[in-house]
């Protein structure tokens, strides 16, 4: 790549380093008031949806081509992890003879509702600890405390409080998922431009209308990373909760799965879940597309 930078190197010969680090044969200066580097970024060729696509499966069809061919040459044995056929064999298998479809709605609607509630609650509490300070002294110490705490630790307790019901499924998963938004939505409320509050303030615009119009569009990036980070996580808080104590949902075919040493339902179970990790992760990059349009021609590539 070309870095561009404007005057002179400051050795005054070709072949020495500039203010920059870089050989005058490396850098070629376009004159810029301010002496600053200048990189080309974002003005390459941009790449076709077909062709963008066709890079991000690269490295799956790389990871499948692998597992096919080290499992059929017995590379890896099969009481390792189970062949791709194998897999598939248990797959319509379990679609046959178990209601596969109705335990993978029950853990999905699990993730959301503990993904609603714990971002709800930490969207909530990262404003007000975000723009008072009187809530900053108040919650954001214990916040930290509970943060720490091993979540496996809490599972026990959960299901003591709660019992092995939906109950504590989905307060354990709102709980892991609660922190990321709290501690990225803090992040951004607090990193707003004073400046333009102030002149918001002096417009008439206050109380939950300086919110609503100017707070939460302007923290709006490090709120849509915490939902982001709070969807994966939920995905795996999904699966501690339903690994103890839970009679429907993935989780309790992978219980029943290891008992039975099932392998090929394992890698069946492993791979919904990482499907609803993925169709979680791309619902909220669509969430964050329409609700910051202002940003879509923005990103540094």
């Amino acid at each position: 790549m070309t870095v561009q930078v404007t005057g002179k190197p400051d050795s005054g010969q070709a072949g020495l380093p500039g203010p920059t680090g870089l050989s005058a044969e490396t850098v070629r200066g376009v004159a810029a008031p301010n002496g600053l580097v200048h990189l080309p970024v974002g003005n390459g060729p941009q790449r076709t949806r077909r062709r963008s696509l066709a890079l991000r499966l690269v490295l799956p069809i790389g990871i499948f081509a692998a597992w096919w061919i080290l499992t059929v040459t017995n590379a890896i044995p099969p009481t390792t992890i189970a062949t791709p056929s194998a897999t598939w064999d248990a797959f319509v298998e379990l679609l046959r003879h178990q209601d596969l479809i109705g335990d993978v709605g029950i853990s999905v609607r699990r993730a959301l509702l503990g993904l609603a509630l714990g971002a709800g609650v930490g969207l909530i509490l990262g404003i007000i600890v975000g723009l008072y300070r009187l809530g900053e002294e108040l919650l954001d110490a214990s916040m930290q405390m509970l943060r720490t705490v091993p979540y496996p630790a809490l599972i026990f307790l959960f299901i003591i409080w709660f019992g092995v019901g939906e109950t504590s499924h989905v307060l354990l998963i709102a709980l892991a998922t609660l922190f990321p938004m709290y501690l990225n939505t803090f992040n951004g409320v607090r990193n707003v431009d004073r400046r333009v509050v102030e002149a918001a303030r002096s417009f008439g615009v206050k109380g939950w209308q300086l919110i609503r119009r100017v707070v939460v569009p302007l923290a709006m990036p490090s709120i849509m990373t915490g939902l982001r980070f709070s969807a994966g996580i939920s995905v795996i808080a999904l699966v501690f909760t339903e690994s103890i104590g839970a009679s429907q949902g993935i989780g309790y075919l992978v219980s029943q799965a290891n008992s039975l040493q099932q392998i090929p339902n394992l890698v069946v179970c492993i791979f919904i879940y990482a499907l609803i990790g993925i169709s979680a992760d791309i619902s909220v990059r669509v969430l964050e597309h329409y609700s910051m349009p202002w940003r879509r021609h923005q990103a540094v590539r």
